[in-house]
């Protein structure tokens, strides 16, 4: 019996170590537009900025900030994989690229999903305690999305 499990302890181990081998391109970007990203687009102010890298830009834009964790497998293609489904939703980093209506569709969903409490996800905030938003970040955040708002509607 102690044989079996040595061999499944042994065979769970070089699966492991093979699994290192495997690292998928990271999610950082040296070459960008920056006259497409959110923060130049809207001239946001820094509090709110700040609230935003700390808590959407890991997963919502063309870098992030990997933690030592990052380089060990499976965590990694679970982070990878949220960054991915996150930047198909949402890439602040190409804002400029999308049409207004899209702009403001995007801006209703992050407006619903902060009051709503669902971004950042839990499974994120679990381990990055800054990304949390306060109360009174969501007030910073949303009160500028709605004067951001107003004036998009006043141009259109």
């Amino acid at each position: 019996m102690k044989i079996i499990i040595k061999k499944i302890l042994f065979i769970g181990l070089i699966i492991f170590l093979l699994m290192q081998l495997f690292q998928p391109v990271r999610n950082i970007s040296f070459e960008q537009d920056i006259t497409v990203n959110f923060t130049k687009v809207f001239n946001v102010p820094k509090n709110v900025e700040i609230i935003l890298r700390t808590s959407c830009f890991d997963c919502h834009s063309n870098n992030t900030n990997y933690p030592w964790y990052s380089y060990i497998q499976p965590a990694r293609f679970f982070m990878e994989s949220h960054i991915k489904e996150g930047k198909e939703n949402l890439n602040f980093n190409e804002w400029g690229n999308y049409g207004s209506r899209k702009q403001n569709n995007k801006l209703d969903r992050i407006v619903k999903q902060i009051k709503s409490n669902e971004m950042p996800l839990s499974s994120y905030t679990l381990i990055h305690k800054k990304a949390i938003l306060t109360t009174t970040h969501k007030k910073e955040v949303l009160h500028w999305i709605n004067k951001i708002e107003d004036s998009i509607s006043l141009q259109n």
